[in-house]
Parts: C-alpha cells; structure tokens; sequence
C-alpha cells in the first residue's frame, strides 16, 4: 500500500515562514521520500519520551515530525522547524 501525506495547519504555517530555498529542499524531499512510498519507517527514525508517537525525518538542518497511521494509511505531517528548536 502507498501512503498519502496530509499536513497539519500548524505544519503549513511553519513551512510559510521558511526561505523558499529551504522550503523547495523540505518539499523536494517529502516529494521523493514519503509521497507514496511502501514503508515511511525506512527514512524515519522513531521519537521516544512525550514525543513517542511521533516519527523524525532529517532533511538537513531541519526536521520533520510525522504521525503515521497505517489504518488509513497517511502520514501526517505535524511540525517542521530547525533542529535547534524543533523538540521545544
């Protein structure tokens, strides 16, 4: 099954805010990476703590938080922001 990625609207506002090099470099990757891919765990790395059910994407400096539901088969993405202050 592929997965679908659906965003958050506090993810959509974090990406506006971003320079559209950056912002191009994070889309380029959810593009290649997570849109339709067969198992999003293989690029991910599983959060622990709090954030335990969250799923971490590094795309340089900056990361991607992503929920992953396998029943609806979405990865929904939460947070996006630069490693300094993403885990605040």
């Amino acid at each position: 099954m592929k997965y679908r990625v659906e965003y958050t609207t506090y993810a959509v506002r974090q990406l506006k805010k971003l320079d559209k090099g950056i912002l191009s470099f994070i889309i380029s990757y959810i593009d290649t990476k997570l849109v339709g891919c067969e198992n999003p765990r293989l690029f991910g790395k599983a959060l622990r703590g709090s954030m335990n059910d969250k799923w971490r994407y590094m795309v340089g400096n900056y990361r991607i938080l992503a929920k992953i539901d396998d029943g609806l088969v979405t990865i929904t993405i939460v947070e996006v922001g630069h490693r300094s202050d993403i885990y605040e």
